[in-house]
């Protein structure tokens, strides 16, 4: 392809050419950002560059290349062997410990892609048109405003960032530039959820008071184990994945995958809670509470684990909604009928999750004269038609609606700002019961109004030399 000069780069090519094409094909008729992709003429590959290759990395690539517009471009990871794509040079222990949660590469690419052991470097490739970062939560945000910065798209995974400071900052860069960034939170590509995120705030279910989901894992006794500092294998640069968090020893409980329980790279709040907060303040047409409390500790499970193995978080929010969230690491079964969240109205009570929902219609309670105000209904996705460019694997359809947002430059189905706002409630939660004190939170100037404890967790000071 000929590389376009000036200020004109290559993605305001590829989405002239798509809206040229639009044209001449289509005329004045409006498109849909999925029709774009399969006009004539609006085919032109979008080159990505991937940084991070782990497990959710991996599953990413797959699906980015199960879609005929994308050139897989370039590479970038801190352990050799996920770069070169070669199951057989990594860390046998990885192997034995952690199983699946180790890819198994060996994919097969039509062009020679590109490999950089440091993320600037790719960023610096002019031959790329956009980034998917799937990296420690720690990493998201110095690589995303560097890769907005460098003029790239960017699909980034969930949870958006470490702190709430980051996010702010992330949509300001944003702000200030002409790129699409895209958040991995999946369920926002769910048809299921899409429907009921129209339907709940017009009355399906009446007013919503409450609001409940929950992460049950039971993990007791051993954890992710208690392990000595050893050696990083070969082939990790583990300096360049701790990035700017504090230096410490490599632990084999730490990386790969077990970063999830230690609190300076990730937590349980925002490996699962940031999903089901997002989907239920969506559907519930909510941006942020105006307080917090939580419990929580670690009670039960002996491991090297620093976040809660047992939490319960209340959010309250100014229209009288209040959602509960809990974490139960140390025991097993289920809270719900069926489904994964459960909203509770005064018209009716919904269960649902990405394959469809339940909805059971209240019944009158004391001194209530009144008859069931709505029918039962159970709905089940995998009975209807899909949307026009749709997927069953809502993750899927996140990265076929990011290739064509690259190309219409509309705005994705999770924007960062949405993405920003979800991921809170997990820092949130992790304040909370850090402090153990009910917090009050402005959600415009985004700080605690009644601790300034908790307002010093709202960021860290970054190892040297990384910063914002």
């Amino acid at each position: 392809m000929k590389k376009t000069t000036g200020r004109s780069t290559r993605r305001e090519f590829l989405a002239k050419t798509t809206v040229a094409a639009a044209g001449l094909a289509l005329g004045t008729k409006a498109l849909t950002a999925s029709e774009y992709s399969r006009i004539t003429g609006s085919n032109e590959k979008i080159r990505v560059g991937f940084i991070g290759l782990g497990n959710r990395g991996s599953q990413l690539l797959r699906l980015f290349m199960s879609n005929p517009d994308c050139e897989v471009a370039a590479f970038c990871d801190v352990y050799e062997p996920y770069m070169s794509r070669d199951r057989s040079l990594v860390e046998p222990r990885y192997i034995r410990e952690l199983g699946s949660q180790i890819p198994q590469m060996g994919e097969k690419f039509q062009n020679p892609v590109k490999k950089y052991s440091d993320f600037r470097k790719l960023l610096e490739d002019k031959d790329i048109d956009a980034v998917v970062i799937a990296t420690p939560d720690h990493w998201h945000t110095i690589q995303t405003i560097q890769a907005i910065q460098a003029g790239k798209d960017v699909y980034v995974e969930k949870p958006l960032t470490i702190t709430i400071r980051e996010g702010r900052m992330m949509v300001e860069a944003q702000a200030k530039s002409k790129q699409v960034v895209a958040v991995g939170l999946n369920r926002r590509g769910n048809s299921v959820y899409q429907k009921l995120a129209r339907e709940i705030p017009a009355g399906k279910i009446g007013k919503v008071t409450v609001a409940q989901a929950f992460r049950i894992n039971n993990m007791f006794p051993d954890g992710i184990g208690k392990m000595k500092d050893e050696n990083p294998p070969a082939g990790l640069n583990w300096d360049m994945w701790l990035g700017p968090r504090a230096y410490r020893p490599y632990r084999y409980n730490i990386s790969p995958y077990k970063f999830r329980w230690w609190s300076d790279y990730s937590s349980q709040m925002g490996n699962w809670g940031v999903h089901f907060m997002d989907v239920i303040r969506w559907m519930a047409g909510e941006t942020a509470p105006v307080a917090i409390s939580a419990h929580g500790g670690r009670y039960i499970v002996a491991d090297d684990s620093d976040i809660p193995d047992t939490m319960q978080v209340t959010y309250e929010f100014k229209s009288g909604l209040i959602v509960n969230f809990c974490i139960y690491e140390a025991s097993s079964g289920g809270l719900f009928q069926f489904g994964e969240v459960e909203l509770r109205g005064t018209k009716g009570t919904l269960w649902a999750n990405e394959s469809g929902y339940r909805i059971t219609a209240a019944r009158p309670g004391q001194f209530q004269t009144w008859t069931k105000q709505i029918e039962d209904e159970v709905f089940d996705s995998r009975n209807e038609p899909l949307p026009d460019g749709s997927s069953r694997d809502s993750t899927a359809a996140l990265v076929r609606n990011f290739l064509d947002c690259v190309k219409s430059r509309q705005t994705p189905l999770c924007p960062l700002e949405e993405g920003h706002r979800s991921t809170s409630f997990a820092h949130l939660a992790n304040i909370a019961v850090k402090v153990k004190s009910r917090l009050e939170w402005d959600p415009v100037k985004e700080r605690f109004t009644n601790n300034e404890a908790a307002n010093h967790l709202l960021h860290y000071e970054y190892r040297k030399p990384w910063k914002l």
